[in-house]
């Protein structure tokens, strides 16, 4: 079955459209790189970011001056720093719901020829797919892993190593190893010179961008895998692992089961016996000073459960995941792993699920599904060469939107200074072009344009479904409305006073010209009765 799915997504790749992702292709030139311009043309048009159809057009970057923590005490140093400068100083800023290093696509939670559609997928439970879906789903995985992206590049030298941008260095990459790529380029190590490397920095883990990052990186997952198979529905299922005495997903009808003869490698029976595994030599790239250039290192390993139990006992209980929502800072402290009572750290990992005390000793919540895995999802850098990676990202993010919806943050909430590099609120993710800040994805996940099927309310949801278009026309509406309302009032006050005064010297006539008709003493046995 998955094998006849494959053939039959292998007609739709014709015609790739624009996704998301690292390196624009049509940016990775000479030209651009010495201009430090990134403003490619929309075929709608063919102008530069869409501009002639108000897409959008082409900005200098604004990048966030707020302070930054004291982990990383260099400058000018690392290429990730004040991304994407480094690179380009110009890119599209996109109007409306435009998105896409072109302008040529519509923003997460919209459609339609003008992105005017609003729109919320589901993502479900795994156990939840019937076999036709989970098996369609294999094959989508399997099919982006064999499949050259059409519109992005990686790098495989720095900056200084492409001479300043006269020598560029890039390479093709299949879609899936992209996204494992950009996995290991945001987290990877800072190249010194020499032999020296800078390890305390990670600009997609260990502080407050965790959530946010990942967040984006599902969605531009998820938005791949629709471009490339031509299912614009499809949306990326979650394994809920609470409370799991053993990797309910290890076998070869879902993920992968274990070796007969090596409990380190995949089943030869599983879709991704035969899949390699890029980016995980991470002390060979440091000793040559070299980024990952993508190249085949072997097969994925997992041996789940057989890990170190005094660092990972156990997997995560619901216990643990109902005391973590109950945490009400989202950070705190030095905001990295040694963060105390954070709610970030405290699913991240490096805080006891049961204190929210910081121990990086320990592997909890989010952290113990890595380490349990035992393989290439425990090294961080190569994690996403798993493919249960995004199984298990979907679903920390499920828990990252419980906390949203349970204590309604303010954007404020997330730290906009002081934070580890990359990680303040209006810096730019490390290496998405096009661009996002961390605190565009501090928000509830329909916002975004997708939910999680065990959080859906179907009877409020269903009536704010209905509201919604009205209550987009009242803040269309609002400024007119205000102002009526004012108009009304002072209307209403002067025929209010006009009519007291003639009431008034309605009464004062009367008083003067008719007699007393009743004594005081039987006023109060008398029904009162106003005309008015």
């Amino acid at each position: 079955m998955v094998i006849m799915l494959l053939f039959a997504l292998g007609f739709l790749l014709v015609v790739l459209q624009p996704s998301t992702g690292q390196f624009p292709r049509v940016c990775a030139n000479v030209q651009s790189l010495l201009s430090k311009e990134c403003c490619p043309p929309w075929d709608g048009d063919g102008s530069p970011c869409g501009e002639l159809s108000g897409r959008g057009s082409c900005q200098n970057i604004l990048l966030s001056q707020a302070p930054l923590g004291p982990q990383f005490p260099f400058s000018g140093v690392d290429d990730r720093e004040d991304w994407p400068s480094v690179f380009y100083n110009r890119t599209c800023r996109c109007e409306g719901n435009f998105m896409g290093f072109s302008c040529g696509e519509c923003k997460f939670g919209f459609s339609g020829l003008n992105c005017t559609e609003r729109q919320v997928k589901i993502r479900r439970n795994i156990f939840q797919l019937t076999t036709s879906e989970k098996n369609k789903f294999l094959a989508y995985l399997n099919l982006a892993k064999n499949i050259p992206s059409q519109d992005y590049v990686i790098a495989i030298g720095t900056y200084a190593q492409m001479n300043n941008g006269s020598n560029p260095m890039f390479r093709d990459i299949n879609v899936y190893d992209l996204f494992v790529w950009m996995h290991y380029y945001a987290s990877r190590d800072t190249l010194l010179g020499g032999s020296s490397v800078w390890r305390d920095i990670d600009f997609a883990h260990e502080a407050p961008g965790f959530l946010p990052w990942h967040r984006a990186f599902l969605l531009m997952w998820e938005r791949q895998i629709q471009r490339i198979t031509g299912d614009e529905n499809f949306t990326i299922p979650y394994w809920d692992w609470r409370d799991a005495e053993e990797c309910e997903i290890c076998n070869d009808e879902y993920m992968g089961g274990r070796h007969p003869t090596d409990p380190n490698l995949l089943s030869p029976a599983s879709i991704f016996f035969s899949w390699q595994v890029i980016c995980t030599r991470s002390e060979e790239y440091n000793s040559q000073q070299a980024l990952c250039s993508a190249t085949d290192e072997g097969p994925i390993r997992r041996n789940p459960g057989n890990n170190d139990k005094s660092r990972t006992p156990r997997l995560p209980s619901s216990a643990d995941v109902e005391f973590c929502l109950s945490l009400t800072q989202y950070e705190s402290g030095s905001m990295d792993k040694m963060a105390n009572y954070s709610f970030r750290n405290t699913l991240e990992g490096f805080a006891d699920p049961q204190t929210a005390i910081s121990n990086p000793a320990q592997s909890g919540l989010h952290n113990a599904l890595h380490i349990y895995m035992n393989g290439s999802m425990s090294q961080v850098q190569g994690s996403a060469n798993d493919p249960i990676f995004v199984l298990h990202h979907a679903f920390v993010d499920s828990i990252f939107e419980r906390w949203l919806r349970r204590h309604r943050p303010m954007l404020e909430v997330y730290p906009a200074a002081n934070a580890p590099i990359g990680h303040n609120r209006e810096n730019y993710m490390v290496p998405f072009i096009p661009l996002y800040r961390n605190g565009e994805f501090f928000k509830p996940s329909r916002e975004l344009g997708y939910d999680y099927e065990y959080l859906q309310e179907p009877a409020l949801q269903s009536f704010q479904d209905f509201l919604t278009p009205y209550l987009q026309q009242a803040r269309q509406m609002w400024a007119w409305l205000v102002g009526a309302a004012v108009f009304g009032g002072i209307v209403t006050a002067v025929l209010t006073g006009l009519i007291r005064a003639w009431q008034k010297k309605k009464r004062e006539t009367s008083s003067e010209t008719q007699p007393l008709l009743i004594e005081s003493e039987d006023y109060n046995n008398i029904t009162y009765q106003s005309n008015f």
